[in-house]
């Protein structure tokens, strides 16, 4: 799904009274909320979707894949998402209809 196909669906969802515009400005300004507050490094929980959060992974010792020699690789901050447990069973009962 693309941020296109987003906009379409929650235009759909809104109904007549918005155009996929107004829409787009919205999501833009959904997503451009959640990049803030996580590069600020804040948590952001979406109850029955899920939470993202900022986690610090911690230095390490990597192999360089062309001569095999050991190479830093720094400590640095990545986003993660953690999904509720009612997406995590959406998820599943979508597996074992299909499966």
């Amino acid at each position: 799904m693309t941020k296109a196909d987003l906009v379409e669906q929650v235009a759909e969802a809104i109904g007549p009274g918005i155009t996929k515009k107004d829409c787009a400005l919205v999501v833009d300004g959904f997503l451009n909320a959640l990049k803030r507050a996580l590069a600020n490094g804040e948590n952001i929980e979406i109850r029955g979707f899920g939470t993202f959060k900022v986690r610090r992974r911690k230095t390490r010792i990597a192999r360089n894949p062309r001569t095999g020699d050991p190479v830093e690789v720094p400590s640095r901050s990545v986003p993660v998402f953690k999904p509720s447990k009612h997406l995590r069973s959406r998820v599943a009962k979508r597996d074992l209809a299909t499966g």
